[in-house]
């Protein structure tokens, strides 16, 4: 791959790794569009958000290079493989589109704070570039997700072509064979019962992640929640600025 080749370049990331095949359908809808670099995560990355590596180097291991495809493996957060592949093993390549994914089950509602698949598009949008997340049901890692393709082929190609508002990244949630596609809002919501009391052979207690997401609005039929589990494709765009913009007046009022 050089950096004289006319194809869009796509750097394609994830939160799961290369043992789970939802990547590995991404970087092959992703290589009809442009040449590829993967840069995913060594081991196991589910809920680091937007995290980083601080106190630790980082290394990346080159896993397979060919016309138009390179894929690396990195023993850190899907946030530090964005950083280190724009910083260091794109070698000064822009890419045209980043992708992450596909997630093996949903990452919508306030799930996205927390979710590593969506940190890889957090990125991505602050560096100014376009960016788009995939999601979908199942949870094994052989899960079949053909039936999803011709979807994110729809989205990846409208984005190339016409891209995204700055600091916006998308993302998109895919049942099995969705009836259409909406663009919809985040469906806010908290989990409740988040922990499970536990104790071990040896009597001591500890705690398993389990929990249970409730809605703030659940008759809500627009949200990503409601949309993608009534059979579509729900796409939202997510900004990276986090201010209140519309409160800066009121906030400012009330403090000073």
């Amino acid at each position: 791959m050089t950096s004289q080749s006319p194809r869009p370049l796509i750097l394609v990331s994830n939160d799961d790794g290369y043992s789970f095949n939802g990547i590995h359908t991404l970087i092959r809808v992703a290589r009809k569009f442009g040449d590829v670099v993967a840069v995913a995560p060594m081991h196991q990355q589910s809920g680091k958000g937007c995290s980083i590596t601080f106190f630790q180097p980082l290394r990346a291991f080159k896993k397979k290079e060919e016309p138009g495809f390179t894929q690396y493996e990195v023993p850190g957060t899907p946030t530090d493989c964005v950083k280190l592949a724009l910083s260091q093993l794109l070698h000064n390549r822009k890419p045209d589109l980043v992708l992450s994914g596909i997630n093996h089950g949903y990452n919508y509602g306030s799930c996205t704070l927390y979710s590593g698949t969506m940190g890889v598009v957090y990125e991505a949008a602050v560096q100014g570039l376009p960016a788009i997340a995939f999601s979908a049901r199942p949870f094994a890692p052989d899960s079949d997700f053909s039936s999803c393709e011709p979807w994110m082929e729809q989205i990846i190609a409208k984005v190339l072509t016409s891209g995204l508002p700055a600091g916006v990244c998308l993302n998109v949630n895919m049942p099995d064979n969705p009836l259409g596609l909406k663009v919809v809002p985040t469906a806010m919501g908290k989990w409740e019962k988040e922990y499970e009391h536990r104790v071990d052979p040896f009597g001591v207690d500890y705690y398993w992640v389990s929990g249970e997401y409730r809605l703030n609005e659940p008759e809500n039929p627009n949200s990503d929640v409601n949309v993608v589990n009534s059979g579509w494709v729900a796409v939202t765009p997510c900004r990276v600025d986090p201010t209140a913009h519309s409160l800066l007046d009121e906030i400012s009022t009330l403090l000073t």
